[in-house]
């Protein structure tokens, strides 16, 4: 099967297709297998290889010089889904009866013997620094096991040193894995390591040289080009700034930060340079260049994304060697094919179907697209670099979309614009791993050389990050990537095959952008005004703001990582934080404080009394102090004021700090009010601490209330209850394995009249108003911050709550579930605007309870029942 196509003006090239049926045969397999038993697996492998013998033996007829083509593919599928089946058997048998299954089901604590597979990654959080590694257990409690993949946790100081390929044995928690992971079981470390074996010397020489790349840079640069230079030469990002990460993923370049196929293509220039001039033969060439590829991988460490990568730049190298550039697509599918036998979790990965699709962007489209463009009169160098960064952008639109719900805007030009900068600044990074355990200072200089093109990609993700909407949001899923492709691709088709549409296209095109971009930034009405707290949607975790003045707020809790607070502190344009609370120091409440902190000024930090065992304190202070804030404990009694508002701490008591204090019932409580609005803020306090509260008599009174824990069921009634609050707000993260909110809460606020707000439905949640004129508006849900595991913000698009009311006019609705199973009712719906710059409105119609509830007090809520923007008003509904 081969697709012929013009590559010159007067010459066709057949680009051969026929491994790809293969390739994708082994790909759709090991993406189902992996739920199939050993027995199922077994039976289509043995089933797949009679029918293949079959073929093999009648496709070959007397008189025919070779196999139809059509023949030899069906064989080659079949050989495919024999492999897979039968490998994915052997794997899941061996899974089965790993004596690791057993450990983990009954959560022993066990002796084993592991080998590292990857380097320790740095967990978020404010106790001691612990790490995740990637390891295969070899032996457990005395016996072999195989196919004992592992995730490892440990602390910091003791597992920060160990390299790929190094065995240690320790004795360890064994807890089953979550479903669908990759691994076999979750291992906790309960003594350090002990050294069973070396890493091997390539693996040592490799760790000697990432560590002295680091450390070259962090003496010769600044902070933030500094932690970049190591990411964008050997994919080693444990330094880079949590903010710039932020920064590149909304300007679409955080493909830099991770080893690409553009890494292995400059390394392997480079070293294939003095033989190109020379005009060594090119099977020479490819040798030299797969083994530089081969040293390269192990520099960067052979994780799924260099696997790819070396993967790709051999297709090059393939192509090179048989001098027939048509070799690239078998080399390509072969190449993808092996891997996903090597290693299955590569089917699932989001990456590794960008690379794929990237590269096949480049092979087939961008050449031709070069062409037409130095036809042109563009010069070779943009001609290729235009075209390389087209064909890679409109190829994994669609798949960047299913993946995080967006469509970047400013990706292509931001790409072209760091294009130049990456060669040079990985060629002298290279240069000063290199050196630096030969000549440190003269790896410093490199360093220093190197910090100009970093700081210049720097510059282009901080301008590119801060253009307004230049990530659009978009659906996510199948039917976003389908959407989105079918788009593109009738474009292209206007574009190539009516050239009379071209300039109609066009002119709609521009007038989209140029009309409809600032219509949308006027529209936008995020923060609403008069706004008196946010709840960020920042996935399985708490951070809430409460804008005081502008450009200033408070900030309680911060969330789970730094690029969700990061990024809602960014849509309010909060720049300056006098007063931040911290209710805990749970992960999920304080490990995104350095992406709050950074980059903004910092007053005080506060929390309430801690246990005096938790040795979490000395690393927060650390980090207040070095963005210049002061660490400051508050108890009951105790008052703040920050513009308008005002905080009054309710607990926890001095006394009930004990060493053995559950740190949850330890959350410091605390009652804001601005503007007469008031708002109990709870932290993750659990139900016996809470009818401590009530008990007590401390007055719990307000109008929102921040349920406690997420919405765990670990909670008191009677303390809801007190709080006499209109809306409850649930800080919780979509499809959280905790089973938040659980329904006995919701239940529970159902009963009590509350209308409830979710992050992980409604996205953002803001209160707006004052006392007696106030409401709630939601921003919608921030698909992409979830999506990319550290969070890709884009700006936010409800119209201003005054405007509410036009869309109850429009007559549209789209059912949403905010609460009990009573709102499912006809009335009980969110109305949404049309107009493309105002994707998600916050209209919330006015709504009665059902007939046979007893009465309610419902929330001030907006009035929906005329189009006019007059009519659209904060009012109270009267008590019954």
């Amino acid at each position: 099967m081969r697709v012929r196509r013009q590559v010159t003006t007067d010459r066709w090239s057949w680009v051969d297709l026929r491994l790809v049926p293969p390739a994708v045969t082994v790909w759709l397999l090991t993406l189902v297998a992996r739920t199939w038993a050993p027995a199922t697996l077994g039976v289509l492998a043995v089933g797949c290889a009679v029918l293949a013998t079959v073929l093999l033996v009648r496709g070959r007829r007397p008189g025919l010089a070779r196999w139809p083509a059509r023949a030899a593919v069906a064989v080659a599928c079949l050989a495919a889904a024999t492999a897979v089946s039968a490998t994915a058997a052997a794997r899941a048998a061996d899974r089965a009866g790993s004596p690791l299954a057993q450990l983990a089901a009954e959560e022993a604590i066990a002796p084993v013997l592991v080998r590292v597979d990857d380097d320790p990654r740095p967990l978020s959080g404010m106790g001691k620094p612990r790490v995740l590694i990637a390891a295969t257990v070899e032996e457990a409690a005395g016996l072999p096991v195989r196919g004992g993949a592992v995730l490892v946790f440990g602390p910091a100081a003791e597992w920060s040193g160990l390299l790929p390929g190094q065995q240690v044995r320790l004795r360890a928690a064994v807890r089953p894995a979550e479903p669908g992971d990759d691994v076999v079981a979750v291992l906790s470390a309960r003594s350090p390591p002990v050294g069973a074996g070396g890493p091997g010397r390539v693996q040592q020489v490799a760790g000697v040289l990432r560590t002295g790349l680091a450390d070259s840079a962090a003496r010769a640069l600044d902070p933030r080009p500094a932690g970049l230079l190591p990411g964008l030469v050997v994919g080693d990002t444990g330094a880079m700034d949590p903010a710039l990460t932020s920064e590149f993923h909304r300007a679409g370049l955080s493909h830099l930060t991770a080893v690409s196929g553009a890494n292995v293509a400059i390394a392997v220039a480079l070293v294939l340079w003095p033989l190109r001039r020379r005009a060594v033969d090119r099977r020479v060439q490819a040798a030299v260049g797969l083994l530089a590829l081969v040293a390269f991988v192990v520099l960067a460490r052979p994780g799924a994304s260099v696997l790819r990568a070396g993967a790709m730049g051999a297709v090059t190298l393939v192509a090179l060697a048989s001098g027939r550039s048509r070799a690239a697509v078998p080399a390509l599918s072969a190449a993808v094919a092996v891997l996903l036998l090597l290693d299955p979790t590569l089917a699932r990965d989001g990456g590794f179907v960008l690379s794929v699709a990237a590269t096949v962007a480049i092979v087939l489209l961008a050449p031709p697209w070069a062409l037409a463009l130095r036809r042109r009169g563009v010069p070779r160098l943009p001609a290729e670099a235009i075209a390389v960064s087209a064909a890679a952008g409109l190829v994994t639109a669609p798949l960047v979309a299913a993946f995080s719900g967006v469509v970047s805007l400013v990706s292509l030009p931001a790409n072209l614009l760091a294009a130049p900068a990456v060669a040079p600044a990985t060629v002298l990074g290279l240069g000063a791993a290199v050196m630096s355990p030969i000549l440190p200072g003269a790896a410093d200089v490199l360093s220093w050389l190197a910090g100009w093109p970093v700081r210049w990609l720097v510059v282009v993700a901080e301008r590119a990050a801060a253009v307004p909407d230049g990530a659009a949001g978009w659906p996510a899923g199948l039917r976003g990537a389908v959407l989105l492709a079918v788009l593109l691709a009738g474009g292209a088709v206007v574009l190539l095959r009516w050239p009379r549409l071209r300039p109609l296209f066009l002119a709609a095109l521009l007038g989209v952008v140029l009309l409809g971009w600032p219509l949308r930034q006027a529209a936008r009405g995020w923060p609403p005004a008069d706004t008196v707290l946010v709840a960020c949607d920042v996935g399985q975790g708490d951070a809430l703001v409460l804008p005081t003045a502008p450009g200033e707020g408070v900030l309680v809790d911060a969330g789970p990582d730094a690029t969700g607070v990061d990024s809602c502190l960014t849509r309010l344009g909060v720049d300056r934080l006098p007063l931040v609370l911290l209710s805990h120091l749970d992960a999920d409440h304080v490990a995104g404080l350095a992406g709050a902190l950074t980059g903004r000024k910092v007053g005080v930090v506060a929390t309430g009394t801690l246990a005096p065992t938790d040795d979490r304190v000395g690393s927060l202070e650390r980090l207040v102090v070095r963005s210049g804030g002061r660490h400051v404990v508050l108890e009951p009694g105790e008052i703040r004021t920050v513009g308008d508002a005002r905080f009054e701490v309710l607990a926890p008591r001095a006394a009930a700090a004990t060493a053995g204090a559950e740190p949850n019932d330890l959350s410091m409580v605390v009652r804001a009010s601005q503007r007469g609005v008031r708002v109990l803020l709870t932290g993750d306090l659990g139900a016996e601490a809470e009818q401590r509260l009530v008990s007590a008599g401390v007055d719990l009174q307000a109008d929102v209330l921040k349920v406690p824990h997420h919405g765990s069921a670990d909670a008191d009634p009677g303390f809801l209850a007190a709080s006499g609050a209109q809306v409850a707000v649930v800080s919780v993260g979509v499809d959280n394995t905790y089973g938040h909110p659980t329904d006995r809460l919701l239940d529970w606020l159902a009963e009590d009249r509350m209308r409830v707000y979710r992050t992980d439905r409604d996205g953002d949640v803001a209160v707006v108003g004052r006392a007696g004129d106030w409401g709630v508006a939601v921003r919608g849900p921030d698909t992409v911050a979830r999506a990319t595991a550290g969070g890709l913000p884009v700006a936010g698009v409800p119209v201003d709550l005054r405007r509410a009311a036009r869309c109850a006019a429009t007559g549209r609705s789209v059912p949403r579930d905010t609460m009990g199973p009573w709102q499912q009712h006809p009335r009980h719906r969110r109305r949404t605007c049309g107009w493309w710059w105002a994707r998600r409105s916050c209209c919330v119609p006015a709504r009665s309870p059902p007939s046979g509830r007893r009465s309610a007090t419902p929330i001030p809520t907006p009035r929906s029942t005329s189009s006019s923007p007059a009519a659209c008003r904060w009012a109270p509904w009267p008590r019954r």
